[in-house]
């Protein structure tokens, strides 16, 4: 049974490799819903979080596949409720939409976003959550003429509590013997 799960992806930085990591999802077929990639907490060590909605089984497989990769240090998978996962949003809509303090102001207050820049022509909104939240406030302010909207990949920290050191320092010993 398909279901969505965050792959996470530690590596080094160098050119090709997201292209790489990318092939492996296209081989299989696997549409990649939401990709985020940042510095890790271990310096000169990268993280790409990858979420899809696919089987457990095959998810194995990728995740397998992944760490054959050269330059990639480790690969997990997890459901979303082993994770603290978070999208932002940005919204640009007419300064006008907001200026006459009605409905469109009770929205923006409603969801919590926050107003990022105002410009006379435009003011940009900036919200936090999860896909589900952001795409309900996008949803409110249609109406208000959304001149541009993006929202971000997924960002997600796992709940267990093994640290990513601690899986570096295993492979390392296992490379040694």
């Amino acid at each position: 049974m398909k279901k969505e799960f965050n792959i996470s992806i530690f590596t080094e930085n160098h050119a090709g490799l997201l292209n790489r990591v990318t092939i492996v999802f296209t081989r299989r077929k696997i549409n990649i819903n939401s990709i985020a990639a940042s510095e890790s907490e271990i310096e000169g060590i990268y993280r790409y979080t990858i979420v899809v909605n696919e089987t457990e089984e095959l998810v194995k497989k990728v995740v397998g596949q992944l760490e054959k990769q050269v330059d990639v240090h480790k690969a997990f998978y997890h459901t979303n409720e082993d994770m603290i996962y978070q999208e932002i949003a940005l919204y640009k809509i007419p300064t006008s939409a907001l200026s006459i303090g009605g409905a469109a102001e009770t929205i923006v207050r409603k969801h919590h976003a926050r107003i990022v820049a105002v410009e006379q022509a435009f003011t940009i909104l900036e919200m936090t959550g999860h896909k589900e939240d952001t795409q309900a406030l996008f949803e409110e302010l249609k109406p208000y003429n959304i001149l541009e909207f993006v929202r971000s990949g997924r960002v997600a920290i796992s709940k267990p509590m093994k640290e990513l050191k601690d899986y570096l320092k295993e492979v390392e010993t296992a490379a040694n013997r």
